[in-house]
């Protein structure tokens, strides 16, 4: 045996942080920083009646035989068998498109940037058509994908209040692609369906995540763009989207979650049990809405509440990558409870101001909320 001071024991730590964080995303120099601080720094915190509370979700820390994590190679093994826990239980995700071929359909001259409309394959069976925000200047700059019902709102083509995330984005610098389920969600279906709607073998909201992770290759690909630096956001459906993909693809540098509803819940719009999330099974779909007695939900869903497991998991494979929950009407302030157990995490990695949540009346986004989380892709993006 040998004594290790404090200083070495720092020094190891920042050596394997900036390892993992390698082996996650290339590694972005906040990822191997020990403590970030700036405009966001009041919202990493949890109010005082939260502090340090895990409500009753089962903490990641456990591996599933029981044993708890006690080292940052622990950690490694443990967040391996979550992500290959959830993956087994939602399906695989096919191969992804890491060399995507993008058509530009239209090219227009917004702003203080350039605007295309391009067309790209986002799961092997499927191409979608997006917006591709590129602002003046030269040199390689940080982006966002944004996700939606429909790529139009973000983009700033729809005049739909406070959800023009890829508009806002561009004008403070960032490139963004806009991206949306427009066709499934003119017909109601609202996900993508791997390999069929008919014969689905991937969760819908899982092969989401899968279709955005494609789009990150179509950004990481572009010369304006630094593929160490990209995000990811979304509202409300878009929440879910961005929540799933960040989580579950972990070249997604960071990300922000408006009002997804992070963890299980039974309010309307926490609807993880519908079928074009959490609860695919075949036609005919149950009955849309709460789950009953009479119009049980069917698929995956009941079956992981059967097996406690809950998203706090999912929300546990970021770390120590930054998020920010946006929350609403949703996601109130004891969401802290779930997200409490990714601080967990973030410590045992020796990282602070990884998890941060801000917290409004109402669904909708706002100016403030909206600004909060400007602020946050300029202090991990830009910053």
């Amino acid at each position: 045996m040998f004594y290790i001071g404090p200083m070495q024991q720092q020094t190891n730590r920042r050596i394997f942080l900036g390892g993992l964080a390698g082996g996650i995303v290339s590694a972005p120099s906040f990822l191997a920083r020990p403590h970030v601080i700036g405009k966001v720094d009041p919202y990493f915190t949890p109010p005082a009646e939260w502090r340090g509370k895990f409500g009753e979700y089962r903490s990641p820390l456990i591996f599933n035989d029981g044993s708890k994590v006690e080292t940052l190679a622990d950690w490694v093994r443990r967040r391996a068998e979550i992500r290959e826990d959830w993956m087994r239980l939602m399906g695989q995700w096919p191969k992804l498109i890491t060399e995507p071929k993008v058509a530009v359909l239209e090219e227009k001259r917004r702003e203080n940037f350039r605007q295309l409309k391009v067309r790209f394959i986002w799961t092997p069976v499927e191409s979608t058509t997006g917006y591709l925000l590129i602002p003046d200047g030269k040199g390689k700059r940080p982006a966002v994908v944004t996700v939606y019902y429909e790529p139009e709102s973000a983009a700033g083509l729809r005049g739909n209040p406070f959800r023009d995330y890829a508009l806002q984005l561009a004008r403070r610098g960032f490139v963004a692609l806009s991206i949306g389920s427009t066709e499934t969600t003119n017909n109601r279906t609202y996900a993508t369906y791997y390999p069929s709607i008919k014969n689905a073998t991937v969760q819908p909201l899982s092969m989401l995540g899968c279709a955005a992770a494609n789009a990150w290759h179509v950004l990481a690909q572009r010369p304006e763009v630094d593929s160490k630096r990209i995000g990811i956001v979304g509202h409300s459906y878009g929440g879910k989207w961005a929540m799933f993909a960040s989580c579950l693809f972990e070249k997604f540098a960071c990300a922000a979650w408006s009002d997804p509803g992070i963890v299980f819940d039974t309010r309307p719009s926490v609807n993880y049990w519908e079928p074009w999330y959490l609860g695919y099974h075949l036609k005919p779909w149950r009955k849309r809405g709460v789950p009953t007695a009479d119009n049980p939900a069917r698929g995956l869903y009941p079956k992981l509440l059967a097996a406690k497991r809950d998203l706090h998991e999912l929300h546990a494979l970021m770390a120590p990558r930054p998020f920010l929950v946006s929350g609403g009407s949703e996601d109130p302030s004891q969401r802290w409870e779930a997200l409490n157990h990714t601080i967990a995490v973030n410590d045992l990695l020796g990282v602070k101001n990884r998890v941060a949540m801000t917290n409004r009346p109402k669904h909708a986004p706002n100016a403030e909320s909206n600004a909060v989380i400007y602020d946050f892709f300029e202090e991990f993006l830009q910053g």
